[in-house]
């Protein structure tokens, strides 16, 4: 396992406004990374979400494989678990320095996996370095140019023909109780989450995978979404 050396960045200002509490304070990662807390958030879909998506990824992953920002609980682990099966390399990018040390605490010594401090929008590799990609809970905690600046990125370092899946929040079904109560408390504590319950994920993706209708599949009644992506 390698962390590369780098300037660290800047965290965005957004980030620093919004979710101090979830994502930078030590206290905030201590509480939240544990499995029945970030379960409990998830409404029980935890292991539910992360097993689609490592699904759509493949059982070995041989080749260049990124993830798009730390995700609290198992899921990289488990990532990287995939990768080493297929003799390839995971890079997990971060805004956030204490993100990517909480994330090493968890892999294996061997893990073949370089945690890297840089921003989503502004990616330092070259074109087409990647062969598949994972965002996991991101883009519903980015304002809109922060989240187009990513997708266009993360279009940008993947190669063509390889594969993006993500995993998001979603609007909920019309009967889903949560569409209404919830809907206040998501808007409070995540103030660019509503974004995704009235546009589509291709709303903010550069053109022409703006205009495809990919794969999509939903979750708990609809709060949850997974695309997969064909770039």
């Amino acid at each position: 396992m390698d962390s590369a050396k780098a300037p660290v960045v800047s965290i965005p200002s957004y980030l620093e406004k919004h979710y101090w509490w979830a994502y930078i304070h030590p206290n905030a990662i201590r509480f939240f990374d544990h499995q029945p807390i970030i379960n409990f958030i998830l409404w029980g879909n935890y292991a539910k979400l992360r097993n689609a998506a490592l699904a759509e990824m493949g059982d070995e992953l041989p080749g260049q494989t990124l993830q798009v920002a730390c995700a609290y609980g198992d899921l990289t682990p488990h990532l990287a678990d995939r990768v080493a099966a297929g003799g390839g390399r995971l890079d997990v990018i971060d805004i956030v320095p204490a993100q990517l040390r909480n994330v090493r605490r968890k892999l294996k010594a061997d893990a073949p996996v370089r945690l890297l401090n840089m921003d989503s929008a502004d990616l330092n590799f070259p074109d087409a370095s990647y062969d598949r990609a994972i965002v996991y809970l991101l883009f519903h905690e980015q304002p809109v140019e922060h989240r187009e600046k990513t997708l266009a990125e993360i279009f940008r370092v993947v190669k063509p023909g390889g594969k993006v899946v993500i995993v998001d929040y979603a609007k909920p079904d019309w009967w889903h109780p949560w569409r209404y109560w919830f809907k206040p408390v998501l808007g409070y504590l995540e103030p660019f989450a509503l974004d995704l319950w009235k546009h589509k994920l291709t709303t903010w993706m550069p053109a022409p995978w703006s205009k495809t209708e990919w794969p999509r599949q939903s979750y708990f009644g609809g709060l949850y979404q997974k695309i997969v992506i064909t770039r």
